[in-house]
């Protein structure tokens, strides 16, 4: 059997330039008006680059933002579920001319990025944004705090892409573009591949989910998210190592693949879970494992409404299917890991896992239970915690479903 096709049914469609084509766009671009781009943009901007927005070309006109905002519907009646927008301050946007090419800034370390023909510059009502996609317009939810800080122009525009970020020198083979995932599952004889989302370190409940994905799918590419996230989260670096330990002494060879890619997170809960199932049928997987509060953030979605948005879209809009799981805890009457649907006991005999949960118990020193985290994780992240400055650390509090 193939792998499922790139979303929009054509191929995959990475907008990174390569060779003399590379050179001669960068020297043009030295010539252009910069653009410093943000954190997120930046995270967007690579993710087209190496086809994992496919089949998008740049960044939104004003007419996409507001059908994808509205109906999760593109002009062209392509399904999807977030904006992906470029947005600059006024003083900026009136130096730029419609259909002026543009040089993208990377905001770490002032290189080009990326350049952009800009064929619309317009303002966006940015509430309307956070209370379609994100459901609140609460300024404590990260991802509104960052749409409502974004410029107050947006630029839309074909891009040219000149560079990966920094992130494959940063994280070698760990960084993994579509290509190379549909490569690697094509050689392992995988088909039906099921991708778990994680920005933590995978704890007991995490190591279930796997599991029972990989009793039903060829295999689990475990994608860590790369990019940025909320103060108190742990970094890309620790986390990934804490899941290849993982890996390497609780799962069978080739039955999982381990890869990352490059976003920030948007903490959008269902809308995000839509994406993250869009752009995983880029990597070639099949299936999304989506728990308990998928992309979420404190208590501003239902545990399961990643579940229900699922049902609520066009049958066509995604090949990637969702792997609905229920809640997962270690239950001490059945001995073991369980779910909801397996288990018949009380919530006096369950011990419910969570990533906040974790952190908060390796934060203050506290003992974590072995039924919470395997050993050899635990050590991992014990190190990085004990060489934690003051000013670095953060008090992790438990909101919304972690409370639970």
């Amino acid at each position: 059997m193939a792998l499922v096709n790139p979303h929009g049914g054509g191929d995959l469609k990475p907008l990174l330039l390569v060779g003399e084509e590379l050179t001669a766009e960068m020297k043009r671009a030295r010539t252009y008006p910069k653009v410093i781009v943000s954190s997120r943009e930046k995270g967007d901007l690579i993710m087209l680059g190496i086809g994992g927005f496919t089949p998008l070309d740049g960044f939104m006109s004003h007419a996409d933002w507001q059908g994808v905002c509205d109906g999760m519907t593109m002009t062209n009646g392509l399904f999807w579920p977030i904006p992906i927008t470029l947005s600059t301050d006024k003083p900026t946007a009136d130096t730029i001319p419609t259909g002026t090419d543009i040089a993208l800034i990377d905001p770490d370390d002032d290189s080009i990025l990326a350049t952009m023909r800009v064929t619309e510059k317009y303002s966006i009502d940015k509430a309307h944004e956070c209370a379609t996609v994100f459901g609140t317009t609460d300024m404590e939810h990260p991802g509104v705090k960052m749409v409502m800080e974004q410029g107050a122009v947006n630029l839309s525009g074909p891009v040219k892409v000149l560079s990966q970020g920094g992130f494959p020198q940063k994280y070698g083979t760990l960084f993994m573009t579509p290509k190379e995932t549909r490569a690697l599952f094509t050689e392992l004889g995988w088909s039906k591949v099921a991708a778990f989302q994680t920005r933590n370190p995978m704890h007991r409940s995490h190591e279930y989910l796997a599991k029972v994905a990989i009793e039903v799918c060829d295999g689990v590419l475990i994608h860590s998210l790369l990019g940025n996230l909320k103060p108190g989260d742990i970094p890309a670096e620790v986390r990934t190592h804490a899941i290849m330990a993982l890996t390497k002494h609780y799962f069978v060879a080739k039955t999982i693949a381990q890869a990352g890619y490059p976003l920030d997170m948007r903490y959008a809960g269902p809308r995000e879970a839509l994406l993250h199932a869009l752009f995983r049928q880029n990597y070639g997987c099949s299936h999304l494992i989506v728990g308990r509060d998928h992309a979420g953030v404190g208590s501003y979605y239902g545990p399961f409404d990643a579940h229900h948005i699922f049902d609520k879209i066009p049958k066509d809009a995604l090949e990637t299917q969702p792997l609905k799981i229920d809640w997962t805890f270690w239950c001490y009457k059945c001995g073991g890991m369980a779910s909801a649907r397996t288990c018949p006991h009380d919530d006096a005999d369950r011990l419910l896992l969570s990533g906040t949960k974790l952190r908060k118990m390796l934060s203050e020193g506290s003992d974590v239970p072995a039924e919470f985290s395997r050993p050899e994780v635990l050590e991992i992240l014990r190190k990085y915690y004990a060489g934690l400055q003051e000013h670095e650390k953060v008090e992790v509090k438990l909101t919304g479903h972690s409370a639970k």
